[in-house]
This record gives C-alpha cells, sequence and structure tokens, in this order.
C-alpha cells in the first residue's frame, strides 16, 4: 500500500490535493513523535494535579468552572464525544471525511495536542483499511472548531456512531472489528483534542479551491473558444497592457490565452476591415476578471495551507514555555474569509462566461453566427434554454456568494459570542463549483458550436485539440436533440480537466 507521509507544519497544497483527488492513506513522519509523547507527559500530570486545567480536569465551555475528579477523567471524555454528536443532515462524501481525518493527524502531529500515539495510530490504520467515520454535514458554526461534525470522527473511534467499510454504512464498532482494529478509551484532553479544530471547515474549503483552480483553467480555454466562435480581437491580449497594470493573475490570464489563441486562422481572417472598434467588456476584459480571480484564490490557497498545517484545539501545551493555555486557535475565522473568497471567485467566473455565452447565441452581437447556434432557426431553438440555464446557475451562485463569515450568532450560552460560519461557507462552495463546471460545459459547447460555423476557417491547433476533444462525447448540434446529457457530457469534460489537458498548454498552478 501507498502511504504519503505527512510532517506536519510542511505539508504542501499538492501534498493536500493528492490526499483529496488520490484517497492516499496518510502517515505522520515518525520524527513528530517524540514531540506528541512530551505534550501527552505533560497533560497526564495536569490531570492528576491539583491545579485547574480547562478541558482536562474541568467541564468545557460554559460548564469550564466546573471541576472533574482525576477518577472521572475518561468518563469525562467520553461524554463530551457523545454528547457533541449533534451533527444532522446527509453523510459527507467519503473522500472528504477522509481529508478531515488526515487534517485532524496534521493538527495533532504538531505536538501542542498532548494525546497519546495510540490515537495517532488507530486514525492512521482507519485511513489505511479503509474504515471512514458517518459525519453529517450541518452542525458547526465555526466557533470552538467544528465540534459536532468532529465528534462524529471522534464517536467511531471510540466504537460508538456509524462508519462506513467497504462501500457500507455500519455501526462503528462493527466496521473497526471488521477491518481488524479496536476502538479506543479516550483519555485526558483527549477527546477535546479530537473536536476542537477547523478541520471539517478546512477540507470542504480546500475541495472548493482546487475545483475552483480548475474550472478556472478551463475558463481559460472556453474563453479562448468564445472570442475566436465570435471572431473577437486579440489585441486586449497584448502583454504591454497587463504589465502596465502588474496583477500577476492578469498577466498570466492574458499570456495563456495568447498561447492559446496562437496560429487560429479565424483570427487572422479579421485583422483587416472589421468594422468592430471594440469588443464588449466580456471578451475584451477577460484577463482582467479571470485574473484577479486567480489571486484572489491563490491568497485563499496560502491561507488553507497555513491552516491545514496549523494547531487548532485547545487548550495547547506549550513545550518551551512548559505551560497548558487556553486559547482561541479553534475559531475558524481564517478559513470562513477564504471560503469566501472563494466564493466571490466561483461566482464571477461564472458571471463573465454566462455573458460569453449569451454574446454567441446572440445574432445581434456574434457577428454573423445564426441565432442559438442552430443551422435552421425558428423550426429549431439550439442553444436557447441552454443559455437560459447558465443564467440561472450564474444567479444562483451570486446569492450563493454573499459572505458567510459576517453572519456570526451566539452560541453555548453566550460563551461562545462570536463565530465564524466557516462550515457553511466551506460547504456551499460544492453546489457553486457543480453551478460553475456546468456553466462553463455550456460554453464549451455553444464556443465550439461557434468555431464549427467558421469552417473552411480553422481556430488555432490548441483549440481544435479541444473542440475534438468535446466532439467524441458530444456531436455538432443539427438538428434539436434531447440536450439534458449534451451538457451533463460537457460538465464532465471540464470538471475532469479533459478539457484542459487536451489544449495541451501551459496553465497558471495554483501554488505559484
Amino acid at each position: 500500500m501507498t502511504f504519503l507521509t505527512l510532517t506536519p507544519g510542511a505539508v504542501t497544497l499538492a501534498d493536500l490535493a493528492r490526499i483529496w483527488r488520490e484517497d492516499l492513506p496518510v502517515r505522520l513522519d515518525p520524527s513528530c513523535r517524540p514531540a506528541m509523547e512530551a505534550a501527552q507527559a505533560r497533560i497526564a500530570a495536569a490531570a492528576a494535579g491539583d491545579v485547574a486545567v480547562y478541558g482536562v480536569n474541568t467541564g468545557f465551555g460554559k460548564l469550564a468552572s466546573v471541576r472533574i475528579a482525576a477518577e472521572d477523567t475518561e468518563t469525562l471524555q467520553r461524554n463530551l464525544i457523545l454528547s457533541h454528536c449533534c451533527g444532522v443532515g446527509a453523510p459527507i462524501p467519503t473522500g472528504m471525511a477522509r481529508l478531515v481525518m488526515a487534517l485532524k493527524l496534521l493538527s495533532l502531529g504538531r505536538g501542542a495536542s498532548g494525546v497519546r500515539l495510540e490515537l495517532i495510530d488507530l486514525m492512521e490504520d482507519m485511513l489505511a483499511r479503509g474504515v471512514t467515520p458517518v459525519i453529517p454535514v450541518q452542525g458547526s458554526v465555526g466557533a470552538s472548531g467544528d465540534l459536532a461534525p468532529l465528534a462524529h470522527m471522534a464517536a467511531a473511534m471510540m466504537g460508538e456512531g456509524e462508519a462506513e467499510f467497504e462501500g457500507r454504512a455500519m455501526p462503528a464498532a462493527e466496521a473497526l472489528a471488521a477491518a481488524g482494529l479496536a476502538p479506543v478509551t479516550l483519555g485526558a484532553k483527549e477527546g477535546l483534542a479530537l473536536i476542537n479544530g477547523t478541520q471539517f471547515s478546512t477540507a470542504f474549503a480546500l475541495s472548493g479551491l482546487f475545483r475552483a483552480w480548475a474550472a478556472m483553467q478551463a475558463a481559460l480555454v472556453t474563453s479562448a473558444m468564445s472570442t475566436d466562435a465570435i471572431m473577437g480581437s486579440t489585441a486586449p491580449l497584448q502583454p504591454e497592457i497587463h504589465a502596465l497594470r502588474g496583477h500577476a493573475g492578469q498577466i498570466e490570464a492574458a499570456a495563456t490565452m495568447r498561447a492559446l489563441l496562437d496560429g487560429s486562422v479565424i483570427r487572422e481572417s479579421h485583422r483587416e476591415g472589421d468594422a468592430r472598434v471594440q469588443d464588449p467588456y466580456c471578451i475584451r476584459c477577460q484577463p482582467q476578471v479571470t485574473g484577479a480571480a486567480m489571486d484572489v484564490l491563490r491568497q485563499a490557497a496560502r491561507t488553507l495551507e497555513i491552516e491545514a498545517n496549523a494547531a487548532t484545539d485547545n487548550p495547547l501545551v506549550l513545550a518551551e514555555a512548559d505551560l497548558i493555555v487556553s486559547g482561541g486557535n479553534f475559531h475558524a475565522e481564517p478559513v470562513g474569509f477564504a471560503a469566501d473568497m472563494i466564493a466571490l471567485a466561483m461566482a464571477e467566473i461564472g458571471a463573465i462566461a454566462q455573458r460569453r455565452i449569451a454574446l454567441i447565441v446572440d445574432p445581434v452581437l456574434s457577428h454573423d453566427l445564426p441565432p442559438f447556434l442552430t443551422p435552421a432557426p425558428g423550426l429549431n431553438s439550439g442553444y436557447m434554454i441552454a443559455e437560459v440555464t447558465t443564467a440561472a446557475l450564474m444567479s444562483e451562485n451570486k446569492h450563493l456568494a454573499n459572505p458567510c463569515v459576517t453572519d456570526s450568532t451566539p452560541t453555548s450560552a453566550n460563551q461562545e459570542d462570536h463565530v465564524s460560519m466557516a462550515a457553511h461557507g466551506a460547504v456551499r462552495l460544492g453546489r457553486m463549483a457543480d453551478n460553475l463546471e456546468r456553466i462553463l460545459g455550456v460554453e464549451l459547447l455553444c464556443a465550439a458550436q461557434g468555431i464549427d460555423f467558421r469552417a473552411p476557417l480553422a481556430t488555432s491547433a490548441p483549440l481544435a485539440a479541444v473542440v475534438a476533444c468535446l466532439r467524441r462525447d458530444v456531436a455538432t448540434l443539427g438538428q434539436d436533440r434531447y440536450l439534458a446529457p449534451d451538457l451533463e457530457r460537457a460538465a464532465r469534460l471540464i470538471a475532469d480537466g479533459e478539457v484542459v489537458a487536451s489544449a495541451g498548454v501551459a496553465m497558471p498552478e495554483v501554488g505559484t
């Protein structure tokens, strides 16, 4: 079995993307074990001592002033997990639950949480043997971390609740036994260490980031196709224009579009004698809009890479100071901001793509393409309603892009009086990505149809390869046909990266 070895504090976006895409089991680098053992010894000493230490020998939240006897330590942690298993809604995807566990391992591996290595071993073994906690999607406000979702993860480790094994959900104790594993009895602070943290929100935000970046790359391709389909100008792609402004994403977007359109006979055919002076903004300002989205996504990516490597539970063992200190690293505000930024970028990538689609199907603006891209308009409606569908998806994404991080509400008897709503912000990114991929899929269909209508004039070699990729799955639209499957096939080509791969042009990367 192939494992990905993770060094807490040094894991990269590329590592996280591999865990997400390839469903890899992970193990912590053995070098982090001495620090974890030292922190656990400090917690054990506190549990046996007389000084009140939050979550070790006290109650939780508003009940932090209640002292707990040493002999009740295990009961305290067990009760904490069971009482916090209040998640509702559909189970999150298996791959997402595995990413949550991998992120929790990274956080514990920083050596500031004070858990026993027995917990680390069990989590690693569960990932290796395919035992995945069933985690409901709703219940977190991103306050003291993602309490309810992470409690369901921790419960499965205790043999409580449900887990998935070999494709079937079952009682967690049965799943562990079937995989040859035994449940763990939580010791001092261990339940608190498992459920304090931002791993649920961060996992969903990372997934949204990766899908948004892939969609952005595809949008560069489909926007270049749309430019050629409507015989748009490439003058706005001149490198000097973008260098004068200086934004990295804008410069890269323009350079990528130049490479995609290089060699287009369609473009060369109207350099002279074109009565149009300027194209609409959705063509002329593509680098400015898509490039700005790239810059925003990269900023979110930096935040999430830091968060993935962070110790985010409470209290934390500060080894050098020999202290156990209660703080607020569990507050998911950075993740909430990052999720909102990703949402804004996705909404804008989709919004300008939808305007390009509207341009292509409009005979007044498409430079002599037939209405709605059908060879027999009137009898046929062509892509008329496909464009309407993209308007619906664009509008939904605009609503979903409203900020979540500003929607705080007090919880836990006003002890947790400001919360991040990061889970809401991150979970919604999946639906937005679905919508965006479908918008870009329709643009792919329409732009390819427009390029077909320009024959015998040929597009560039990269874009011709993209059209050929599409045509292996979706034929040119002649007479009207049942279109829903075409839209889904095109969206799948976007989501799977086949559109970008077929173009064969170097694409901007999120980590640069």
